[in-house]
């Protein structure tokens, strides 16, 4: 191909693979530092760092190697360096993992080790490509503003269709290691057609490569992984501990989000609040319930054993979880319907008229803005019934209060009455209602069934007021992801 066919096409290829390389290297960051703003602002960073490097040198270089060769043993050398992250990747950010963690400086200088390390690199050379295409495409005509702003426009349709083809058909069909080989064999090809078949062999080697097994992504130190993947929301496993525990970990799996003991269906942390909370509002056994964000269904199948003829509404955004859970977390509840929905707009459709609503959807560590405004939570209380409840599950550092206390204010501006259930070292139980009663709730314990009646007596003498202090977050301005970095950022400096 000669050099004016060849570069719209080799600068739309180097768009795509750029951006797709930056969302595969979030992706690829998770399973070991999380997907928080703090991770994404590394990769970003890195990003464009080395984007911003790869422009000046590519520069310098075109001038001086201005012919087409040169341009395209840039590009195959990044491609074969794309090709090379996802296998680097393990062993590295598992060693990253270990030091940073020995250190005490956590996500923040993990993943900005890692991104900078393995994918740095890689992407300055794709940044070297765009001035060094210019460079021969202006050589070649008189209009050289209209050829520049040509080849940025296919530069940039090369970046949306990166990103929106990583994002939404290759990491959810083909995960992230063959994302990475996918873009770095395009990048082969297009840099292969401008220097001849004598270098054929190396998408060849790159197309072979998309042929290795994947493998375990990310080994257990508690347990044996039966399962993972990465759905199209996030990376997912469940691993059975060595006591025949079961666990649901997202991402970095710093917290647990489900739990499974086969013959038993209380858990003894923050799950079993949920049982017992509703009775401070009202004196029956709720009628209909709604859980936002059900993950493995840890409650729904609580409610299923213990209040059998309970409705449950269980919506899930990421609709392969609740898979998981009927798979290897023995979710069974005949009077349950599922939802693959994300959870305010469904609520927002919902009928309402529920007698408790439960709010646990933290993609850890934070729980999503729009539901922790007093939009929602005004949202919330339309749709309970009368004595009706809404629960919300606030995971946190512990000994950090901060964003208990914007949660437990926000709520009070929707509900005449707030209280708090410290439940477990990293979770509080927020409540909220028209009225809420200790002494109903210690009143109705001798009435529940057996296994949840100390609960009850524990919870009756545990719940008290909302901490004072914090703001009211709104639809318009709820900083949440500042509020939880900057817990994060001192809890790690104690």
């Amino acid at each position: 191909m000669g050099s004016r066919r060849l570069l719209p096409a080799l600068v739309f290829v180097v768009g795509a693979a750029s951006l797709g390389a930056e969302i595969a290297a979030a992706r690829l960051l998770a399973p070991y530092f999380g997907a928080s703003t703090i991770v994404w602002a590394n990769t970003i960073g890195v990003v464009l760092v080395a984007l911003s490097i790869g422009y000046w040198l590519g520069g310098r270089f075109a001038d001086r190697h201005a012919h087409l060769r040169g341009l395209c043993l840039v590009v195959v050398a990044a491609a074969v360096l794309m090709a090379a992250i996802p296998f680097a990747a393990r062993p590295f950010l598992r060693f990253s993992v270990d030091a940073f963690d020995s250190v005490s400086v956590g996500g923040f200088a993990g993943s900005l080790f890692g991104v900078l390390v393995l994918v740095a690199v890689p992407v300055m050379l794709l940044g070297a490509a765009a001035p060094w295409a210019v460079r021969l495409a202006v050589g070649e005509v008189d209009r050289s503003g209209e050829v520049v702003g040509r080849l940025y426009a296919i530069s940039t349709a090369g970046s949306l269709f990166g990103t929106m083809a990583a994002a939404l058909l290759l990491i959810p069909q083909l995960g992230t290691q063959r994302t990475f080989l996918v873009f770095a064999l395009a990048l082969a090809l297009v840099g292969v057609s401008g220097l001849g078949w004598r270098f054929a062999a190396v998408p060849a080697a790159l197309a072979l490569a998309l042929t290795i097994p994947v493998g375990t992504i990310k080994a257990s130190d508690t347990g044996r992984v039966l399962y993972e993947a990465e759905t199209p929301q996030q990376y997912a496993r469940v691993v059975e501990r060595p006591d025949g525990a079961r666990v649901l970990e997202l991402n970095e799996g710093q917290a647990v989000h489900s739990i499974y003991r086969p013959g038993r269906f209380l858990t003894g942390d923050y799950w079993d609040g949920h049982l017992v909370l509703p009775f401070l509002a009202r004196a029956e056994p709720p009628a209909r319930i709604a859980i936002l964000g059900n993950a493995g269904g840890t409650v729904a199948r609580a409610y299923g054993h213990f209040f059998p003829a309970t409705g449950v509404d269980a919506v899930e955004i990421d609709g392969e979880l609740t898979e998981l859970g009927r798979r290897y977390l023995g979710l069974r509840n005949p009077r349950m319907r599922t939802f693959t929905e994300d959870a305010r707009p469904w609520l927002e459709r919902s009928g309402g008229d529920y007698d408790a609503i439960m709010v646990d959807a933290y993609r850890q560590p934070y729980i999503p803005f729009y539901l922790a405004t007093r939009e929602f939570f005004e949202l919330a209380r339309d749709r309970l019934g009368p004595g009706g409840i809404l629960i919300v599950n606030v995971g946190h550092p512990e000994g950090s209060t901060a964003l208990e206390r914007v949660l437990g204010r926000t709520m009070a501006a929707a509900f005449p009455r707030v209280l708090r259930h410290s439940i477990e070292p990293t979770n509080t139980l927020l409540v909220g209602a028209e009225d809420l009663s200790r002494s109903r709730l210690a009143e109705r314990a001798a009435t529940l069934p057996r296994p949840i009646r100390a609960l009850a007596r524990e919870a009756a003498a545990e719940v008290e007021p909302r901490l004072p202090g914090g703001e009211v977050y709104t639809d318009d301005r709820a900083p949440v992801e500042w509020l939880v970095d900057s817990s994060l950022l001192e809890y790690a400096n104690e």
